[in-house]
């Protein structure tokens, strides 16, 4: 099986760079419209669909997706949702491959499917409770046993399938290769970074929950009552990413690691 590396959990310092990024992040206008705009009804993922195997389905088929196409792949979506999990499986690969070419990687996606409704049968064959599986080992398996799903794309399953506020962030690879290097974070190379990042953002918002929390309320979000705000925190730092480190505004301090200005920053001059 494959197994993600096991990170240090971060201590107090490294906890804070992350509450303070989060907080100069929260704060920007149009961090904050991105974040309402699709806290309680993802875009990607939206709430109509219930079955937590079209849920799984959605998030592999999401990858890959630009934010361009986001209207081309709800369409998508919802025709596959239309038609259900188990007869969407049944088709023939040529039917299959016409419903899922404007996503682009058709024989990839279509992979995906047949692997994801094997594994499926397979666990319900050796009795695998996947509800009952810890994030970690849920993450592990699906991985592992999914042709195409990556850590990344298991993160994100695992999350659309348990819900938004499951305590999963998932990780893309624009947070490792953008969002890490500006928190001073090291991560392993490969597919495992995503992992080690998840665990590092996990523990952070454990760390700060109450300060997190009175930040999310300051936007207009539903977040369950005895819940952390793992949701939130995922859109704050994917819209900061988004908007601010794939092109880097003259503004944004370009030092690494970022301070707790992280805008408009005193030491941009230096």
């Amino acid at each position: 099986m494959r197994r993600a590396s096991r990170p240090t959990l971060p201590d107090a310092t490294s906890a804070a760079r992350v509450y303070a990024l989060a907080t100069a992040a929260a704060a920007l206008p149009d961090v904050q419209r991105e974040v309402e705009a699709n806290h309680d009804e993802n875009r990607w993922w939206p709430t109509r669909i219930t079955d937590p195997r079209m849920r799984m389905l959605a998030a592999g088929w999401s990858t890959r997706i630009s934010y361009r196409m986001i209207s081309t792949y709800a369409g998508v979506l919802r025709r596959a949702d239309e038609l259900g999990f188990e007869a969407l499986a049944a088709l023939p690969d040529d039917d299959l491959s016409k419903l899922i070419t404007p996503l682009g990687l058709t024989r990839t996606r279509v992979t995906y499917l047949r692997s994801l409704a094997d594994a499926l049968l397979r666990w319900e064959k050796d009795g695998t409770n996947l509800d009952a599986l810890g994030t970690d080992a849920f993450i592990e398996e699906f991985a592992d046993r999914v042709s195409g799903a990556s850590f990344k794309v298991a993160q994100c399953a695992v999350l659309y399938a348990r819900g938004y506020h499951c305590g999963v962030i998932p990780v893309d690879s624009g947070m490792v290769t953008k969002l890490a290097p500006a928190l001073g974070f090291g991560l392993p190379h490969g597919p495992a970074a995503h992992e080690y990042l998840r665990q590092i953002l996990q523990h952070a918002v454990h760390h700060h929950a109450a300060e997190l929390l009175d930040l999310a309320r300051q936007h207009d979000v539903t977040i369950p009552l005895d819940t952390e705000p793992t949701w939130w925190m995922h859109l704050v730092l994917i819209y900061f990413k988004r908007l601010y480190l794939n092109r880097p505004p003259g503004h944004l301090w370009r030092r690494r690691p970022l301070c707790n200005r992280v805008v408009n920053c005193p030491h941009t001059s230096t």
